[in-house]
């Protein structure tokens, strides 16, 4: 565990390519983090990783967790693997940081969460673009009566179709669609209608010969009536967004879940007789996450522990929805 005021030595678990592009670098970058070992099932995949961002390279996860070198680990493997490495960190006595979704059946998030708390570890899910400010900066728009009094919340988060090896179209493995796009705009609803959501219907599309999740649309409600539509896959264009209508006017905005840093979002907002358009900050969402972890393990049950308590609260709710639509949709056989 973790102790003084020196970085946060990590271990990474897998050489995914998220790892690779995004997370990793911005591990390297951070002040507050040391990359100290990376394992894979391939040494020489472990053997590239660190010849770029340094550290030992390990044959093995299990080899990994039995470094007391280590106080946290990085996990992005398939989803369908979080659930068995997390719980192997944590009963390593790890901090963990974990690619979403942290599991993909609402029993073992409950489980690791509990844990986590047993063991006195911290343990994060990597919803990375809650993170981002542009969020922050809506949130003061809304709550200044830009739009009015919220109705609805309309999001998406679809991509191409992937390659036919993608680990994705492997529903024991990475699970599909629900859990790699679908979690985004499930999760920004849960941002910004609250926990209290619950679902009135949903359809899934499911490609006949692989047997797995390609796409789908949801519908939920809070209490009051405020609906929240959201839009998932791997079978469509390119687009990321939500949008949030109020009774005098709607706020859109564009590429919400994957901004590269240098990326200056804009803001529209749309009234009966006029629209404004505003620039908001940039920000690198990755570089954010790990400093907010790096601080979470250093503060000893500081501020950013306690947010981190939260966010594994909402970690949860995310996770429930998950099952509720995965046993509540219609399916829908697509070729």
């Amino acid at each position: 565990m973790h102790e003084g005021t020196g970085p946060v030595r990590f271990g990474v678990i897998g050489c995914a390519d998220i790892a690779w592009r995004r997370t990793l670098p911005a591990m390297r970058a951070e002040h507050s983090v040391e990359i100290r070992a990376v394992a894979s099932r391939d040494l020489g995949r472990a053997e590239r990783f660190t010849g770029s961002f340094g550290g030992v390279a390990v044959n093995g996860y299990a080899e990994l967790l039995k470094r007391d070198d280590l106080d946290a680990v990085y996990v992005p493997l398939p989803a369908a693997l979080h659930a068995e490495w997390v719980e192997r960190a944590l009963q390593a006595g790890k901090h963990v940081l974990v690619e979403k979704p942290l599991t993909t059946r609402s029993r073992d998030t409950r489980r690791l969460i509990g844990l986590a708390e047993e063991r006195g570890c911290l343990l994060l899910e990597n919803m990375m673009f809650l993170h981002h400010p542009q969020h922050r900066q809506v949130d003061e728009l809304v709550s200044g009566g830009a739009i009015g009094e919220v109705r609805s919340f309309l999001s998406t988060f679809t991509i191409p179709p992937r390659p036919p090896d993608d680990i994705r179209y492997r529903p024991d493995d990475g699970g599909g669609a629900l859990v790699d796009t679908g979690v985004y705009p499930l999760r920004a609803a849960l941002r910004f209608l609250g926990p209290r959501l619950r679902l009135v219907g949903a359809v899934l599309r499911v490609e006949r010969a692989r047997g797995v999740v390609v796409g789908g649309s949801v519908l939920l409600t809070d209490p009051g009536g405020v609906a929240a539509q959201l839009s998932f896959g791997m079978e469509h264009s390119y687009c990321t967004g939500y949008e949030l209508r109020g009774d005098c006017g709607r706020l859109l905005l564009d590429r919400v879940f994957t901004p590269p840093p240098e990326h200056r979002p804009v803001v529209r907002i749309e009234r009966q007789d006029r629209c404004e358009e505003i620039a908001l900050s940039p920000g690198d969402q990755f570089a954010n996450v790990v400093a907010f972890f790096a601080a979470a393990v250093r503060s000893d049950g500081g501020a950013a522990a306690r947010d981190l308590s939260a966010r594994n609260a909402d970690s949860l709710r995310q996770a429930e929805l998950v099952d509720d639509i995965r046993d509540g949709a219609e399916y829908v056989d697509v070729s």
